[in-house]
């Protein structure tokens, strides 16, 4: 984390709701790039699949799904490599600025470069730019309160809420405009919100922000640069081999991200298990996370499916006749941010209330893959109808358990890696956290190439009765792991 003194931060005076103005700018262009993030993913795996006469490219279903997983899980490993370059390179303000710009040329590209030429660029700038952006807004806002400011917590809620407005407006009014125009015009609307918020951010910069976020806190010396910039040489040219030899094609995409990321998970948790820099205490609370990893990467590998699995589900299965007015099947990805935006405060509230006597985190860890699973298993009562077919507020009623799932386990996944993290490998027991996601997220796209619309009833039953399963088994096993967390609740 970089160090921040008083005379960085901007002068007091005007506020925004009593907090900082670089909170207003913050918050806005997150809520722009979520709005251009999930409006774009909201019709990403239509274009995929459709056909070209409506509008998309054709892929098989399986690949269209493989490649939307594969993306969500590099933009969470992206906020990896986004922290490394603010730390080293540039500080997390420049970062942050040069992600968004990327961000936006992504959104470019897809409304405006034809095929899958179009959805490599453009997929790629904008994973790696909202991972970036993900990590250093954080890391920004965080920097505008002094550590005693007790106006910091409420801070991040306004924040959040920007977070989860962007995300419910998006994917309606891009799908409203894919229907009318067409997929490219869509994907526009999404870039026209990321250059909207990169203007606001510009525009505010200097004024809001003061010299926050500048301070690079571990330089990278010239030999670093070379060192590092070769690797990065090496691997672009890696890449680019295996896909023209035919070894990384559309449908293989998701799983080589979780074989990349568990490859990396298992290399990270042996560099910190085997280091002589950490306590037996450390030592004791990074092996309670190895269970709690697990739980975050299946939760994560069912809720992601949101963009895949569900938006396949809404687009071939769900009734989507309003009063005689069809809805188009992106309008679903708003129901969980309503939900998000009306019941956080409500859990926020509870634990609160509860105090000591709330549910300790591996307890809270299997309410979320519990509740994950039941989402699952009440597809079931529907499953293999006619096209079409299922009621709205039935898929509604699933959405709902989502988000009961992701309050429960989602706000304090990365609060609990920051509470078990050993002094020495900080900022690293958070990549962890990221990594959970970024498996979980590409498991997601792999888990829907066994997806069939016609014979839906094995995949529901299976994947809901595992997120059950590991739900229980956390349950059973909170104790182990509350012993080996040494005093973390």
């Amino acid at each position: 984390m970089s160090t921040v003194v008083d005379q960085d931060r901007p002068s007091a005076g005007r506020t925004f709701f009593g907090h900082p103005l670089g909170l207003a700018n913050l918050a806005g262009v997150e809520m722009w790039e979520r709005f251009s993030f999930y409006g774009m993913q909201g019709i990403l795996v239509y274009y995929l699949y459709y056909s070209l006469t409506e509008g998309g490219l054709g892929l098989e279903q399986g690949a269209a799904t493989s490649i939307v997983g594969a993306y969500g899980g590099l933009v969470y490993l992206s906020a990896i490599l986004g922290a490394w370059v603010a730390d080293r390179l540039l500080g997390a303000e420049r970062t942050l600025l040069v992600a968004a710009v990327v961000i936006m040329l992504g959104h470019i590209s897809l409304a405006v470069v034809p095929g899958l030429g179009g959805v490599g660029i453009g997929l790629v700038c904008i994973a790696l730019g909202s991972g970036s952006l993900k990590t250093t807004t954080s890391s920004v806002l965080g920097d505008l309160y002094s550590p005693e400011d007790t106006r910091r917590d409420a801070g991040f809620s306004i924040y959040y809420m920007g977070v989860n407005i962007g995300a419910l407006v998006g994917p309606l009014l891009t799908g409203l405009l894919q229907g009318m125009k067409g997929f490219h015009w869509g994907f526009g609307l999404a870039a026209v919100g990321m250059a909207l918020g990169l203007t606001q951010y510009l525009l505010l910069r200097r004024r809001t922000l003061g010299g926050v976020g500048h301070t690079v806190a571990n330089p990278l010396d010239r030999r670093g640069k070379v060192r590092y910039g070769s690797a990065a040489v090496v691997v672009v040219l890696l890449v680019v081999v295996l896909s023209v030899a035919g070894i990384i094609t559309a449908d293989r995409l998701s799983a080589i991200v979780v074989g990349v990321t568990v490859v990396a998970t298992v290399a990270l948790f042996a560099v910190i298990l085997t280091s002589n820099k950490i306590t037996a205490d450390e030592r004791s609370r990074v092996v309670s996370f190895i269970p709690m990893f697990v739980a975050s990467a299946v939760f994560w590998s069912l809720f992601q499916q949101q963009s895949t699995v569900v938006a396949v589900y809404a687009d071939q299965r769900l009734d989507r006749d309003v009063f005689g007015w069809t809805m188009p099947p992106s309008f679903v990805q708003s129901i969980n941010p309503i939900f998000i935006i009306v019941f956080a405060g409500v859990f926020a509230a509870l634990w609160t209330r509860l105090g000591d006597r709330q549910p300790p985190t591996p307890v809270k860890f299997a309410l979320g893959t519990l509740f994950m699973g039941v989402a699952f298993l009440l597809f079931l009562p529907y499953a293999n109808g006619a096209a079409n077919s299922t009621p709205l507020l039935w898929l509604v009623l699933i959405l709902f358990f989502f988000t009961l799932a992701e309050l429960c386990l989602s706000p304090v996944g990365q609060s609990l890696s920051t509470k078990l993290a050993p002094a020495a490998f900080h900022t690293q027991m958070i990549a962890l956290y990221f990594l959970s996601i970024a498996v979980g997220t590409a498991t997601a796209g792999t888990l829907a190439g066994f997806y069939d619309p016609e014979s839906e009833t094995p995949y529901f039953l299976i994947i809901g009765a595992a997120s059950i399963a590991v739900g229980v088994l956390l349950l059973v096993g909170r104790r182990w792991i509350s012993r080996r967390m040494v005093g973390v609740r």
